[in-house]
């Protein structure tokens, strides 16, 4: 091998490391919550000013929480939806609390300024919350926007997870929803049974870590 070559050589492996060390560095989100098992409490700030927490629902039964945000078409197919799950089942104890977690770097329009637009301009009837950290969104593992975690509450504000993915089964057309997950989810919980089915994979854009 000639020196020029063994120079290359080098120059290549030493590239090859540094990309893996990049890599390896990563900030990706961590596997999360699984079905079962506890989810902890947080706070985080809300469209209002104020911070939100599980624990600060005395009186409720579990939670429809999701990871959603301004910006993806995704999101916004199914704000409506969101909407009415809020209006049907935060009276019977399992009210919705949206967050959003993408990097205001990559999707300057999912701003706490531009939520508290989004809504008022749609109508929210639920908290809307900033993950800046994205230290709440890499504990549960969502990946996707919109992304649900069913929560049921236990004794001791123990919250336990039930179900995780997908809203329905038509991520673009509210008029084409025949299965809707997280509705079976919360009323089989309200009738004391399990959820039949505890698991579908979110379809929604990616969320957009920090680096």
């Amino acid at each position: 091998m000639s020196e020029t070559m063994k120079k290359t050589f080098i120059l290549l492996a030493g590239m090859l490391v540094v990309v893996a060390v990049l890599f390896l560095n990563a900030k990706e989100p961590a596997p999360g919550y699984g079905v079962g098992d506890y989810a902890t409490d947080f706070k985080l700030p809300n469209i209002d000013g104020k911070d939100v927490s599980l624990s600060d629902y005395s009186d409720a039964k579990g939670f429809i929480l999701i990871f959603t945000c301004n910006t993806c078409p995704y999101a916004q197919a199914y704000e409506s939806r969101i909407i009415d799950l809020d209006k049907k089942y935060a009276s019977q104890g399992f009210p919705v609390i949206a967050i959003n977690p993408n990097d205001l770097s990559q999707q300057p329009d999912d701003s706490m300024e531009k939520m508290k637009t989004r809504a008022a301009e749609k109508g929210y009837t639920f908290p809307y919350l900033r993950d800046d950290s994205q230290d709440v969104t890499r504990a549960y593992g969502a990946t996707k926007t919109p992304h649900v975690y069913l929560l049921n509450k236990e004794a001791s504000n123990k919250y336990k997870v039930e179900f995780i993915g997908a809203i329905d089964d038509s991520p673009r057309d509210a008029s084409d929803v025949s299965e809707r997950y997280v509705e079976a989810a919360i009323d089989a919980l309200m009738n004391g049974k399990k959820p039949s089915v505890t698991e579908k994979r979110a379809i929604g854009c990616t969320i957009k870590w920090k680096s």
